[in-house]
């Protein structure tokens, strides 16, 4: 089984809707994510996927958080835009792109909210 990972990056305020403190107001983060994907077969090159290949995809996702005001968008009007429901929205959004319906699979995201704070999200298998 091969491994590889990306990280990008986006900007995006947000707010955390009736916590008891500080991330309750508009506050903005510069978030990382980490999109690692698995799979067993090598491509003719001897890759599983192209590094360029699979952050043109992801970035597809990111995109639409970037810049933006998390709480509007409609993912996140019932859920708190916290980097737990974050890291949720983007495997859900790359598990059904093309790219991985066949023998590359999303295993995990992880989302950075600060250098020192991370969440990451996997399905269980």
């Amino acid at each position: 089984m091969y491994e590889l990972t990306v990280i990008v990056e986006f900007e995006a305020a947000h707010r955390i809707v009736d916590y008891p403190g500080k991330c309750n107001r508009l506050h903005g983060h510069n978030w990382s994510v980490e999109v690692t994907v698995k799979g067993k077969n090598l491509n003719e090159l001897g890759m599983l996927i192209d590094f360029k290949e699979l952050k043109k995809e992801v970035n597809k996702t990111i995109d639409k958080l970037d810049h933006v005001y998390l709480n509007e968008l409609d993912s996140f009007v019932e859920d708190n835009p916290t980097a737990e429901n974050i890291a949720k929205y983007i495997y859900e959004q790359l598990e059904i792109s093309p790219l991985f319906v066949n023998d590359i699979k999303v295993k995990m995201i992880k989302v950075w909210e600060s250098q020192k704070s991370a969440v990451t999200y996997s399905k269980d298998e």
